[in-house]
């Protein structure tokens, strides 16, 4: 069996989409960046140099000034600053009687890529209130004031509540309750206001909720790549990368804000939706800071004008599994990016296919790397039928090779009658001439699939496999004191086991490749291989110890397949009783050999002219 043509550029342009795809999204990428970056620099240009020494003690004692009316309506001169810490198995809450809010979240079951526990919030820039209006002429941000915290409560489903309580001498009166379920990343948060027409203006509260996203993962700038600020506006999912910062606004009813990174997420829930919500986030310029971005939002909640209002908040701090998200029934299992862009499709067959079948594996089987194993095995049992079909394509080219040169000799540079000709020859042998190209093309959503599912399933986070300690991140067996463009700084060795088995490929196919004669086309199967060694160096081990398995497994089918499988002789006599069977065309095949048939009429008109 040979490969042949058709089968040949069925690869080729496999290789030039994927590789299209990759530049593409670079590029796009990096122009985005660069237009967020001249227009950030024109703005800057334009605002006048101000003393930074003199404004920041402007502030200072302005603040001092303001906060000393401001907290006095809320009688809290009594109470200190303390830290209370509620847990269940998941989560390690650290909250502040300070704003009466979250200080730090510890995901008790994950670490950091340097071992330390994984705090997906930390830091004084996580701020979380909103303004009150607490005397005539004078309002305070809560995250300003001193609650009093109350003890905390175990209920008997063995859930936590504390609550946090602020008021004054008039009765009015604001709560901050939180209860912590166990086993369970999801935090309900409930803001319950007496006096609310008094408290707020206009029945409006608009929450101010800053937060930083710390880096997790090793690769800062590809941790960076994988991060979107995602929404459920109106029913809608969305998300935007993050890029180099920008402004979202949003006039619709929205559900839940999230701001995602490779494997983890901050989420607020609103049960009954906020009204309006702004978000501005910015990036550090350099990877040597230890964070990702930082977001604010505000976003507006509309009350009906009651004296006592309820705001019911629900927060989710924890990992991107599918599974979990998709528990919650509020489509926040959109955030795991399992298909997007042009190759959106391809998050159905993740979601329906791939991962049930490799959640069945990974529940009896202890190693990740034979998870992969068994998954690639699984997925090319189903893709068989597609590649016998090309393979006997390409057996059907090679035996009617002799005709096909004879035909090539006959007409020799009339390169349209031979078209024509080779066109009726394949119809009456009944071969299809795209049949090697169709098939190979049908197997890019299942590497898309692949291509993304091993990027954001957090299950393979932290399992090793032989060399590779995080099938989830690259596999470095050298760090490099130099970046290679297009390269890296790294030699990940799952990469070169892909890039060699690719090669191996497409040598063999190259030696019974039946038509040979057009130098590009020898050199062409090269190309794709060698430029996945840039492209896969960075990208998890996962994936290129799949594309390592599938490469192996491809050689060995199409030498078994070749020697043991595909009969030559039965195929010539099967091609010989196709000719003996009169030849039904298509309505399409009969419009293509009109236009042929007009072409060649023309064609030969104009030599008889010339002549």
């Amino acid at each position: 069996m040979g490969m042949d043509r058709n089968t040949l550029i069925g690869f080729v342009l496999i290789g030039a989409l994927l590789i299209g795809m990759f530049a593409l999204n670079s590029k796009n990428r990096l122009e985005y960046e660069a237009e967020q970056k001249r227009i950030a620099d024109s703005i800057a240009r334009t605002k006048p140099k101000i003393d930074s020494n003199l404004v920041k003690a402007d502030l200072v004692k302005a603040d001092s000034i303001a906060q000393s009316g401001k907290v006095a309506a809320f009688n809290n001169d009594s109470i200190v600053a303390e830290t209370i810490n509620v847990e269940n198995d998941l989560l390690k809450i650290s909250f502040t009687n300070k704003g009466a809010q979250p200080r730090s979240v510890e995901l008790k079951k994950f670490k950091k890529y340097d071992g330390t526990p994984v705090i997906i919030r930390e830091g004084d820039f996580n701020q979380f209130g909103y303004r009150i209006n607490t005397s005539a002429n004078q309002t305070a941000e809560t995250n300003k004031l001193m609650f009093k915290a109350l003890p905390v409560v175990n209920n008997q489903d063995n859930s936590k509540t504390i609550n946090f309580v602020a008021a004054d001498s008039a009765g009015r009166k604001i709560t901050h309750q939180y209860i912590l379920r166990q086993n369970d990343y999801l935090i309900d948060f409930n803001i319950y206001i007496e006096g609310a027409d008094k408290l707020l203006s206009q029945n409006l509260i608009n929450i101010n909720w800053q937060s930083e996203v710390p880096q997790i993962e090793k690769d800062h700038a590809y941790e960076l790549t994988q991060c979107h600020f995602s929404y459920l506006e109106n029913g809608n999912f969305d998300f935007e990368y993050f890029g180099t910062g920008d402004t979202k606004s949003f006039s619709k009813n929205v559900e839940w804000l999230s701001i995602k990174q490779q494997f983890f997420t901050s989420t607020i829930i609103a049960k009954n939706k906020f009204s309006s919500v702004n978000t501005t986030w910015t990036i550090p310029s350099d990877t040597l800071n230890h964070y990702l971005g930082r977001f604010t939002t505000t976003a507006q909640y509309a009350f009906q004008g009651v004296n006592n209002a309820t705001l019911p908040l629900q927060l989710y701090y924890g990992p991107t599994d599918y599974n979990i998200l998709k528990n919650y029934n509020n489509k926040q299992e959109n955030i795991v990016p399992y298909g997007s862009g042009i190759f959106f499709f391809v998050k159905y067959i993740n979601r329906h296919l791939l991962l049930p079948v490799f959640d069945f594996f990974q529940k009896y089987i202890g190693s990740m790397g034979i998870v992969i194993l068994l998954l690639t095995l699984f997925i090319r049992l189903i893709t068989s039928p597609i590649l016998y079909k090309s393979y006997l394509s390409g057996a059907k080219m090679k035996v009617l090779k002799p005709e096909v040169d004879a035909l090539k000799e006959k007409f020799k540079d009339d390169q349209q009658a031979f078209g024509m000709e080779q066109m009726k020859l394949w119809r009456s042998a009944g071969v299809n001439p795209l049949g090697g190209c169709l098939p190979a093309l049908l197997q890019i959503p299942i590497f898309m699939s692949l291509y993304y599912f091993f990027q954001s399933n957090i299950d393979l986070r932290g399992k090793n496999f032989l060399w590779a300690n995080d099938l989830a991140s690259y596999d470095s067996i050298l760090n490099l004191p130099f970046n290679i463009p297009f390269y890296g700084d790294h030699v990940s060795l799952f990469t070169l086991t892909a890039v060699v088995t690719s090669l191996l490929i497409s040598i063999y196919s190259m030696s019974n490749m039946q038509d040979n004669s057009n130098p590009m086309m020898k050199y062409m199967p090269y190309i794709f291989p060698v430029l996945l060694l840039g492209v896969f160096n960075k990208l998890p081990a996962a994936l290129t110890w799949y594309y390592t398995i599938s490469n192996t497994i491809t050689l060995i089918l199409q030498i078994i397949i070749q020697k043991y499988i595909i009969d030559h002789d039965k195929i010539m006599d099967q091609i010989n009783e196709n000719r003996k069977k009169p030849v039904k065309k298509s309505k399409i095949q009969e419009r293509i050999d009109a236009m042929q048939e007009s072409q060649r009429k023309l064609q030969d008109l104009k030599n008889k002219n010339k002549s």
